[in-house]
């Protein structure tokens, strides 16, 4: 039996991965009392019904703090019925207010004493202890509903068998470190083509970014350094059981150099890491 646990805090997308993973094939089951889990699992695992095969369960924050608290403690009795996976969602707080603001859906912690922001960071605090154990973290911010779904399918539908899911997204320093990145490279030293006024609107895939990039010692220097590291650790975080690991690269605005260093990196480990993908925060 293969079951995904899904969580994260409200407005970061957990309806929408829930319901790719059905459309996918899952059993989905929504907040599910953190209590009744191991029952659901020992019943479901004997279960000869092929839909039983394949099940996902959303919990969230209305569960009490003490239930919350003793998730960690029920995963080794899980880990003996079921092959597990645990997925969690989240967004910058700015996002997720701007999320129920837009939709003037209500918060399911926030009441006339506890306000929306307050609420939020509330949530964090109730759910650390599942967000402690995923081995997925799924950052919506920048996403729409539509690149989430694709991001649920690709890298949790697509993966094969054991063998780790590298990530390579290039982004943003001025919008903040995305949340699901394992290891963070810092471009922003390397020569910038935005002061080029014939390069600025364009980004580091297009050929002209390309050209003046490479044309720099440091950046070949710099893509040397990055892809020397990849290329010895991977294999060791692989080793480690580790299902998911996401290189962030980061520049000034994510648009040139760090584009540039992920579509080249990508090119140069597609050979040797068969679960690679690539994402452009702000493009």
């Amino acid at each position: 039996m293969k079951l995904i646990i899904l969580s994260g805090r409200s407005g970061a997308g957990k309806s929408t991965a829930l319901n790719q993973l059905e459309d996918e094939g899952y059993y989905a089951i929504d907040n599910l009392p953190v209590s009744l889990l191991p029952a659901l699992v020992s019943e479901l695992s004997r279960s000869k019904l092929k839909v039983h095969k394949r099940v996902a369960v959303c919990i969230d924050a209305r569960n009490s703090a003490t239930e919350l608290n003793q998730f960690s403690g029920m995963l080794e009795s899980l880990k003996k019925s079921a092959e597990l996976k645990i997925i969690f969602l989240d967004a910058n707080d700015n996002e997720l207010i701007k999320r129920f603001s837009e939709t003037r859906r209500r918060h399911p912690l926030s009441n006339n004493s506890l306000p929306l922001s307050d609420a939020i960071r509330l949530e964090q605090q109730l759910l650390d202890p599942i967000a402690a154990e995923a081995a997925f973290v799924i950052d919506s911010s920048s996403m729409t509903v539509h690149e989430l779904r694709d991001v649920i399918r690709d890298r949790l539908m697509g993966q094969d068998g054991n063998s780790l899911a590298v990530q390579l997204k290039s982004f943003g320093f001025k919008r903040g470190l995305p949340i699901d990145a394992d290891q963070v490279f810092d471009l922003r030293m390397l020569p910038n083509p935005h002061w080029e006024p014939s390069l600025r609107k364009l980004d580091g895939r297009d050929p002209a970014i390309q050209d003046f990039l490479s044309d720099h010692p440091m950046v070949e220097a710099m893509h040397g350094d990055i892809l020397h590291f990849l290329q010895q650790w991977i294999p060791k975080i692989e080793g480690s059981n580790r299902s998911y690991f996401t290189v962030a690269i980061g520049c000034t605005g994510g648009q040139h150099r760090s584009v540039y260093m992920v579509e080249r990196l990508a090119k140069s480990l597609a050979e040797t890491v068969p679960q690679l993908q690539v994402r452009h925060r702000e493009l």
